[in-house]
Order: structure tokens, then sequence, then C-alpha cells
């Protein structure tokens, strides 16, 4: 078998161990609070993070460039490996469109070299879930081609299921109304929302109050869920971690899913849904 590496991105959102056990390449996105310089990701403070993001700070992200795509990929190409690129949703960033040109640059550069990129149309931990059964793929001896089919063929039963606890921040990125922010926040609304087929994240439904949010996401959940005996369920939270033990123990106890994985949402997804984001991924019948 022709030796290959995966590469994903950070917006992924699983841990820095994570990453490492599963042999992961991973690429920077950046986020920049009140213009500070970014700070890379195996130094980043995630809890001070979302504590400049409950003081409303001013946040910008940005994402990964075709230049940066060009020299890692690259570099994996003169070490000798084929390259699987498995990206960030095109519906919420720029970045894997760099990296589908830069693909094609080092296609011509490189012709004995096979480059493969990915639009996952999935976000956070979604992303880091389809990412993880790609590796578990790998590992089980499956070659490059078979890995990416696998990973264009079931994306869109990769579910997202996201509510937010502060409408301020959909506000800020043009998501929502001020009109809607303001009357939400006074009536304790709640959105719950998705990632749909196109990659991006639309609002579905709304309740009151935030444990009616957290349990529609869970009765998603049930009504959609794939079952096949051996799931894993991811859930990616905004410094709220008693919210996701919470759902997390009510999918073990009442659902039966032993693991459920947990992990903050990463700072540049983080940036743009604020503190008290809960997300829930796992695979459905469809999104």
């Amino acid at each position: 078998m022709r030796d290959y590496v995966i590469f994903t991105d950070s917006c992924a959102d699983l841990t820095p161990e994570m990453y490492q056990t599963l042999g992961l390449r991973v690429m920077q996105l950046d986020v920049i609070v009140e213009g500070e310089a970014p700070v890379p990701n195996d130094r980043l403070d995630i809890k001070e993070i979302y504590a400049k993001l409950r003081a409303k700070k001013s946040a910008s992200t940005s994402a990964v460039n075709i230049e940066r795509f060009l020299e890692t990929f690259g570099s994996a190409a003169e070490e000798g490996f084929d390259v699987l690129y498995l990206g960030f949703s095109s519906g919420l960033s720029s970045t894997f469109s760099a990296a589908a040109v830069a693909m094609e640059e080092l296609s011509g550069k490189y012709p004995d070299r096979k480059f493969y990129a990915v639009d996952t149309l999935c976000a956070s931990m979604g992303q880091g879930l389809l990412v993880y059964h790609a590796v578990k793929l790998k590992e089980s001896g499956a070659e490059i081609e078979a890995v990416r089919d696998f990973v264009e063929n079931n994306k869109l039963n990769l579910c997202h299921w996201f509510t937010v606890d502060d409408l301020f921040f959909l506000k800020r990125g043009g998501r929502v109304s001020a009109a809607t922010a303001v009357v939400g926040s006074l009536l304790n609304i709640k959105p719950v929302l998705h990632v749909d087929n196109a990659g991006k994240l639309i609002n579905v439904s709304k309740a009151r109050g935030r444990k009616a949010a957290i349990d529609t996401m869970f009765n998603n959940m049930k009504k959609s869920m794939h079952s096949t005996g051996n799931e894993v369920v991811y859930i990616s939270h905004g410094d709220c971690i008693e919210d996701a033990q919470y759902l997390a123990g009510r999918i073990k106890t009442e659902l039966g899913i032993p693991q459920v994985d947990i992990n903050y949402v990463g700072p540049v997804i983080g940036s743009h849904s604020g503190p008290g984001t809960l997300a829930l991924f796992f695979f459905g019948n469809e999104r």
C-alpha cells in the first residue's frame, strides 16, 4: 500500500492528544482577540479566550491561505507521502477552497504523488468525528481512495445540532437580526441550529429556556440516529461543561451509548457562536 497522511484543520476541535493519537497533521485557523497576535494551538488557553469573549471583546478569524497549504502539503510530498485533506466546511470558511487550489498546483509539481481534498461540509467535532472514522479506516489498511470515498459517501449522515446561550454573537456575525437578539434575550428564547447539506449553519427551531433547547437536541438525536451498535458520539461546548455532561448523561443512560467524548468548541468557531455554545454530533439517517 502506498503510504499517505491525513490532514485536517483545527476547526475539527479535537484535543491535542486526540490529534497526536490519530496521527493527524493539522492546519491551524487563527482567532485574533482585541488585535492580539494569534497563539499556536499547543499554547492556547481556551478558558482565557472564553473569558475575553464573555467580556464582549472584539474577535476576528482568519482562514488558512494557499501559500501555507502549498508549503505544508509540498513538504509531505517531499517526504514521500500521498496527501488526503479533510477540511472544514466550505459553507463556513474559505479554507477548503484554498486547499483545493494548492492541491491542483502541487499535482503538477509532483506528478507521482496523489493529492485529494474532501470538503467535509462539517464543523467542530462533527468534522472531528468524521475524521476519526477516516483514520480508523486507514488503520485497518484501506487505500487512500477508499478513505476519500468513505468520507464523501458518509459526510451528509454526520448530524450537527447546536444551541447557543447568548444571541449577541450570532447577531455580531449577522446570523440573527438585532431585533431578534433583543427579543430572544428578553424572552429567554434559545435557538436550536444545525449544519445543513450545504455545510451552512441554519436556525431550525426555538426553545424557551436553556434546558428545553438541550432536550430538543437530544430528542432530535433519538429520531435520526443511525444505530450500528458501535456508536461514537461527540459533544463540544463553549466553556459550559456542566451542560455537556448533562447531555452526555442522557445519551449514555437512555440510549445506551457508552462512548461520548467531550471537548471545547475551539476558538475560531467559538468566537462566532459564543460562550455557552453546546453542540452534539453523531451519525444519523440524514442531517
